[in-house]
C-alpha cells in the first residue's frame, strides 16, 4: 500500500530531510514551501470526493510566509478536510497554539525534534490507515487543468 504525505515547511534543509524520510518509508510525497503554494489552499470547500481524503498525513509548520500553518490546517478542516493524520511542528509553540491544535486533535512536534518520534508516530497511524482507502487525485487534477488553461 503507498501512503501519502503533504508537507508544509518553508525551511528547504527540512522539508528536504522530511521529504526523505517519508519517501523512505515508501509514500508518494507533496511538499510547499508554504501553504499558498498548495491548490488546495485556493478552493473554499474541500474538492475530495466524499469517502476521499487529500492524503494520508499532513505535516505542517507553524510559522511560514504568508500563512500561519495552525490557520492553514484549521481552516482545511474547516472545509472538510478528511485527512485523519495531521501533525504540526515548531520551535516557538505558544501555549494559544498547542491548545487550539489539541482540539482540532493535531500532533504536536516541538523543533528541534528526532526523526525517531517521527518515525514512532507514523509507525503508530499507519497501522490505522485502511488499505482499502481511496485518496483524491486533486494534484493530478490540477496539473491537467493546468495543462488544459495553457492549450
Amino acid at each position: 500500500m503507498k501512503y501519502r504525505a503533504l508537507i508544509f515547511e518553508d525551511e528547504k534543509e527540512i522539508r528536504e530531510i522530511l521529504w526523505a524520510l517519508f519517501d523512505n518509508r515508501g509514500y508518494e510525497v507533496f511538499t510547499f514551501p508554504h501553504p499558498g503554494l498548495c491548490p488546495l489552499s485556493e478552493k473554499n470547500y474541500c474538492p475530495c470526493p466524499k469517502a476521499q481524503a487529500c492524503a494520508d498525513v499532513i505535516i505542517s509548520d507553524v510559522e511560514m510566509p504568508f500563512k500561519n500553518g495552525l490557520d492553514f490546517i484549521e481552516e482545511q478542516i474547516n472545509k472538510g478536510c478528511r485527512c485523519k493524520n495531521i501533525a504540526l511542528m515548531s520551535g516557538a509553540f505558544t501555549d494559544e497554539h498547542s491548545a487550539k491544535a489539541k482540539s482540532l486533535g493535531i500532533t504536536i512536534f516541538k523543533k528541534p525534534f528526532q526523526l525517531a518520534a517521527l518515525n514512532n508516530w507514523l509507525d503508530r497511524i499507519e497501522k490505522d490507515i485502511d488499505p482499502e482507502r481511496k485518496l483524491a487525485d486533486w494534484f493530478l487534477e490540477e496539473i491537467q487543468n493546468e495543462k488544459t488553461n495553457l492549450e
